[in-house]
């Protein structure tokens, strides 16, 4: 700014103030540039605590440009403590995204800022290599490793394997989970074959990356929020004779990045059924997944494709680590004419 502001000036029309000599004031702009040097900050002349305070109450759509400033306002704006401030001035914003596919099936996402009004295209999710594809490669490269370490045939081809046969991008069934500010996409059905994997959007680098997976393989699971920890409760996987629900459930801690198993969602319903024949016709599924006053509440389906039942749900309480059956309560609202 300051160096735009003088450019204006003519060299005629140039004099300095209170008798200062031309002579010192360059020596001046040599110091304060030294001190600059010596000592970057965010914003010139600011503290880095007030620079802070400023880059807090920007629209978080323009960090996208601001990142480009320089290395430390990338550094800044990429920064935990960045967001924290955020959250302490009550500036953080809530975006939508929304998963959709392009005419290749690749799973593309977009994010909407409601302030704005503008949609942004995220950056493409890394592939991924189902199990059983990579296991089957791998296993029949393992004598390569036998010769020694000098030999890194078997990385070349193992690394092609992997990367262009094996590797694909979930594009049905997977979940979506949303906690401390990073958006999580679960498991799916990647060439047939049900995925742990477990990939992580982090709003403020602006990128993915893969994080932990999950203990079992599923997809169509329901996803929920609850206590700061997400709750992943069923869903199907591939089974011999086709689709096979589960009825297993698991928690992630994001602080800690580790998966915990819990108890496993009973189908009290769907032990009550009267015939062997509706049994093994009718499948029970979690066909949805709340948390509401402390407790996670699951409601069920007995489906035979394309249809479905209802059949009531279940209620998990972390506090006492178990399943109850969800009893349902009729209540009755009366409408009163409002009075003008």
């Amino acid at each position: 700014m300051g160096a735009f502001l003088s450019s204006n000036y003519s060299r005629a029309g140039t004099s300095e103030p209170l008798g200062v000599s031309q002579n010192e004031t360059c020596k001046r702009q040599k110091l304060s540039t030294c001190l600059c040097d010596e000592n970057p900050r965010l914003i010139p002349c600011l503290p880095d605590e007030v620079s802070y305070q400023i880059l807090a109450r920007v629209p978080r759509i323009n960090y996208l440009n601001a990142r480009l400033v320089s290395r430390s306002w990338k550094a800044s704006i990429m920064s935990s403590e960045l967001f924290n401030i955020r959250k302490e001035l009550g500036t953080t914003e809530e975006w939508l995204y929304i998963l959709t596919k392009n005419e290749g099936e690749k799973p593309l996402w977009y994010a909407l800022d409601p302030l704005s009004r503008r949609w942004l295209r995220l950056p493409p999710m890394p592939n991924v290599a189902s199990e059983d594809e990579s296991r089957k490669g791998l296993n029949g490269l393992r004598m390569w490793n036998v010769v020694g370490s000098s030999i890194k045939i078997a990385d070349v081809i193992r690394g092609w394997l992997v990367r262009k046969d094996a590797l694909d991008s979930p594009s049905c069934g997977c979940a979506v989970g949303a906690v401390n500010g990073c958006l999580y996409v679960l498991g799916g059905f990647s060439r047939a074959s049900a995925l742990r994997c477990v990939w992580q959007y982090n709003p403020v680098l602006n990128s993915w990356s893969e994080v932990c997976p999950m203990l079992t393989a599923r997809a169509y699971c329901k996803t929920g929020i609850l206590n700061n920890k997400l709750y992943v409760i069923g869903g199907v996987t591939r089974g011999p004779g086709g689709l096979t629900p589960l009825q297993s459930a698991e928690v992630f801690d994001s602080h800690t990045g580790i998966w915990s198993q819990i108890p496993s969602m009973p189908f009290s319903k769907a032990q009550v059924l009267p015939t062997a024949f509706l049994a093994d016709l009718l499948k029970p599924i979690a066909t949805g997944l709340t948390s509401y006053r402390g407790r996670l509440f699951v409601p069920q389906s007995l489906y035979c494709w394309p249809f479905f039942v209802d059949v009531g749900g279940e209620v998990y309480d972390p506090e006492v680590n178990s399943w109850v059956e969800m009893r349902w309560v009729w209540v009755r609202v009366g409408l009163q004419d409002r009075q003008e």
